[in-house]
Parts: structure tokens; sequence; C-alpha cells
């Protein structure tokens, strides 16, 4: 059963990064919504792989994915995917840049608090590692971008 900080946790982290889409503008939103919704299927799949490998425990006995892990799957991932493509796509240094500092503020100042909050902490994996496992896929995703752009404008 989830504690109730869990659900106001996962209540926080859908509604927050989703509200925020709407100063996004609807041209950055019809542009990378596509890749957006790749990441966030990406993403699905890697975290059943590292929820089978227990790489993480959630803290709530009886494990479930749709509370665990499909939050973080549906945010903040296609959310923050959509405004770092919108201020740094075609710059790939600046993309990077800006991944690995969202991604290193997550893995190394996030995830302690979640752990300290009793959410969830890592398991099998050290902090280097996790981070590792977010960051490469922002390569996936720029990769993704490209390659969707290249097509649509033949």
């Amino acid at each position: 059963m989830a504690t109730n900080r869990h659900k106001l946790f996962n209540f926080f982290i859908i509604l927050m990064p989703w509200l925020s889409l709407l100063f996004i503008g609807k041209r950055s939103m019809n542009r990378y919504s596509i890749a957006g919704a790749f990441i966030v299927l990406f993403e699905i799949i890697n975290h059943l792989y590292g929820h089978k490998k227990k790489w993480w425990k959630f803290y709530d006995k009886r494990r479930s994915f749709v509370r665990d892990e499909l939050p973080f799957d549906i945010c903040p991932y296609m959310p923050m995917s959509l405004w770092i493509l919108k201020y740094s796509y075609g710059n790939l240094k600046k993309y990077a840049l800006m991944n690995a500092i969202a991604n290193g503020i997550f893995t190394f100042i996030g995830m302690p608090i979640l752990k300290k909050m009793k959410i969830i902490r890592l398991y099998r994996l050290n902090y280097l590692q996790f981070f590792i496992y977010i960051h490469y896929k922002s390569y996936v995703l720029y990769g993704f971008q490209y390659l969707y752009e290249k097509i649509k404008n033949k």
C-alpha cells in the first residue's frame, strides 16, 4: 500500500512538469512532441528492465510498476525533454550540458532527498552508474529528433 507521502509525491511529479508545458508554445510542442513520446516509451522499457534487475527499491511494500516507476516515466521525462530540446536543439554541446546538469541534479541531489523521504533508494547501482543510466538516454532522444527532422524535411 502506498504511503500518503508517496501519493503526494506522485501527484506533484506528474502535475508540475505537465503544467509547465502550458508555457512552451504550440510550435515547440508540435515540433518536439514525437521525440518526447518516443523517449517516454524508451524510458518505460528501461524502467521495466531496471525493475527486473532491482537497480532501485521503493520503500512501500507491494511493488507496483504503475505506482512506483511509471510516474517517473511519464513525468518529468517528456516535459523536460521538450524544454531542453526547445532551448538547445541544433547545438549538441549546449544540449549535452543542459542534460548533464539536469540529470546530475536529479541523481546527486534529488535521489538522496527521495531516499530521506523514504520513497526510493538505489539498490544495485551507485550514484555515478545511475547518472550514466539516465544520461545516455539524452543522446538517444537527440538522435531520434535529428532523424525525425531529417525525414520530415524530405
